[in-house]
């Protein structure tokens, strides 16, 4: 049968796998069940203000990345970060700390105590870990201390998952992190041994460096799809898959392979004919449920904006996760000489707080904000709450059961590949090397 494969959801995963089908000539329908093509990213323009209402940037962390958007540059600009954005704030008894950057701020900060000062400097002799299911609290504490969890790892998680580290296994939700050790025997040997490394012309052009594009990430979703055209993204579609024993029948159509991208909780509904009490070890994925909040000044008066933005650790008993200096990153955000912030509230350890209308949040957040951002007053031009309920997959020890049970589905049914965030990881730049290595699968297929 002629390659024909149907894509479930039109996020950044699915609209990558198309791209990479349609420049190899296979023939694709992407199935989107509401009326907006980028799944949870949109970008919005307001009030002299350009905000984001799902992922506010990526990073620029592997080649699949780099590669995608180097051959996407005709139809859109990528934007990086201001230098600032290497600057990252820490709170610590009400006040901002730079987090540090290197071995000597480490051990001069005063986020870290002076026993755990002593403890980074003696990582490097420290013997690796052998449990592969260890939290990343756990991993944290035995290498670095207490006070590096609670001022470095907790926030970033925080940052990342709006998660909790003590539920987070480090080999599934920071695996980079857990390899360093793993390979390396320790986190700063590793990463001084992969700095000595050669790197290919592609490889030196993946700096982490913090993205988005001009006119904000939607413009990546539009650059794809001018590439890929509508003709075969089908909107408002929910659908349930027929399997027969040589395709998948699609709302009356043939296709020989299915990649779903869906929530875990979308999967039984889609997949009918999948096994359900392995499908359970997927659908079980604990989401944490974020409200997003976008605040803007036309005329700021408040703290200097000269960083990426500042994290907020659990010890600080605040009700924010964070927030993000939005204009200091990006140019045209806000209004000239005004501000653009993006907070987050909720998350695992405050999933109560999500559930706040944008009125009780503007309310019950106002003298926590006023005071982080050191106004006198709290009269934002623009306040605006946006309520994810199964924002970001969590990745803790049923992991392994979860990627053993996408492992045995996928083998029992023939050309279906789960996809999305259940799997690889919850950034940008890892939906996209997920999409891109799915791509190739299928290409070689």
């Amino acid at each position: 049968m002629k390659k024909n494969i149907a894509i479930i959801g039109s996020g950044i995963t699915g609209l990558t796998i198309a791209y990479y089908l349609k420049k190899a000539g296979i023939g694709f329908r992407i199935f989107e069940k509401s009326n907006h093509i980028g799944g949870v990213i949109n970008t919005v323009s307001e009030n002299g203000f350009l905000f984001e209402t799902g992922p506010n940037s990526g990073t620029l962390s592997n080649t699949q990345t780099v590669r995608l958007f180097e051959e996407l540059s005709d139809k859109f600009e990528l934007e990086l970060a201001n230098d600032s954005a290497k600057k990252r704030l820490i709170l610590k008894n009400n006040k901002w700390h730079a987090l540090p950057s290197g071995l000597f701020s480490a051990v001069t900060t005063p986020l870290f105590s002076f026993k755990d000062k002593l403890r980074i400097l003696g990582e490097p002799f420290r013997k690796p870990g052998n449990n592969p299911l260890e939290t990343v609290s756990e991993l944290v504490v035995r290498r670095l201390g207490k006070s590096f969890l609670d001022y470095a790892i907790d926030p970033f998680i925080s940052g990342i998952y709006a998660g909790n580290p003590d539920y987070l296994v480090t080999k599934y939700a920071l695996p980079k992190l857990y390899n360093l050790e793993q390979q390396y025997g320790s986190f700063i040997k590793g990463a001084i041994k992969k700095a000595k490394e050669p790197k290919t012309d592609i490889e030196k052009k993946v700096t982490k460096d913090v993205f988005s594009a001009k006119g904000g990430l939607i413009q990546i979703v539009n650059a794809i799809i001018k590439k890929i055209g509508t003709e075969n993204i089908k909107l408002n579609k929910s659908i349930g898959i027929i399997k027969n024993d040589n395709f998948y029948l699609i709302d009356g159509q043939e296709y020989s392979s299915v990649v779903s991208t869906v929530n875990a909780s979308e999967l039984p509904d889609l997949l009918p004919f999948a096994d359900k009490n392995v499908l359970q070890d997927i659908v079980n994925t604990k989401y944490a449920k974020v409200t997003e909040i976008t605040i803007g000044f036309k005329k700021w008066n408040g703290i200097k904006l000269d960083a990426f933005g500042g994290l907020i650790p659990s010890k600080e008993k605040k009700n924010i996760l964070g927030l993000l200096f939005m204009s200091t990153l990006f140019k045209d955000r806000a209004p000239e000489g005004g501000a653009l912030f993006t907070t987050f509230t909720g998350g695992i350890k405050k999933e109560n707080l999500a559930e706040l209308s944008e009125a009780e949040l503007k309310e019950f957040l106002e003298p926590e904000l006023k005071e982080l951002l050191g106004l006198s007053e709290f009269k934002p031009d623009l306040f605006r709450a946006f309520k994810h309920k199964k924002a970001i997959a969590q990745y803790g020890a049923d992991s392994e059961k979860r990627l053993a049970a996408i492992k045995k589905i996928e083998r029992e049914n023939k050309y279906l590949f789960l996809a999305g965030s259940i799997r690889d990881g919850v950034g940008l730049a890892d939906r996209i090397k997920q999409a891109t290595d799915i791509a190739e699968q299928i290409i070689a297929d």
